[in-house]
């Protein structure tokens, strides 16, 4: 498993989260998505005319997963899980939310190397404070444990 620093480091590095949602027939429904870590929720910029929106306004029970890696020994990654909240205005407007003010500034930062986010009218902010946070780095195996 990752510490807690690893865990912040590796979700503030990585770009593309995978999303499962659950259809109205009870199959899931996963789909990358760009996302921000404020260090205890995971914050997702969805379009809300989209079947992912749609699920989630009828369950909002997300499994989110993050991971990087190729070969076995350099897998990584993070899975959340829990219910999603929407945050703000739905679609984004540009008025300013000071709820907003975090995630929009990490989303400006990772996604266009800018401070400044430009809501585009068609997405909204998702919160993820996970119930379940699951992580592992075999880049460790064969090493000893550290305490965590």
């Amino acid at each position: 498993a990752m510490t807690t620093a690893e865990v912040d480091e590796f979700l503030a590095a990585e770009r593309t989260c995978r999303v499962a949602t659950t259809g109205r027939d009870g199959r899931p429904h996963v789909v990358p998505l760009w996302f921000v870590w404020d260090g205890a929720s995971l914050w997702l910029n969805s379009v809300v005319r989209s079947q992912r929106w749609t699920d989630l306004e009828r369950d909002p029970r997300v499994a989110v997963v993050v991971d990087a890696g190729v070969g076995y020994r350099e897998l990584r990654g993070v899975e959340l899980s829990g219910a999603v909240a929407p945050v703000g205005d739905v679609p984004r407007t540009s008025v300013a939310d000071p709820a907003l003010a975090v995630p929009e500034l990490l989303f400006a930062r990772k996604y266009t190397g800018s401070e400044t986010f430009a809501p585009d009218g068609r997405h909204a902010w998702l919160r993820l404070a996970p119930d379940k946070l699951v992580s592992w780095d075999f880049r460790k195996l064969g090493q000893p444990v550290a305490n965590q």
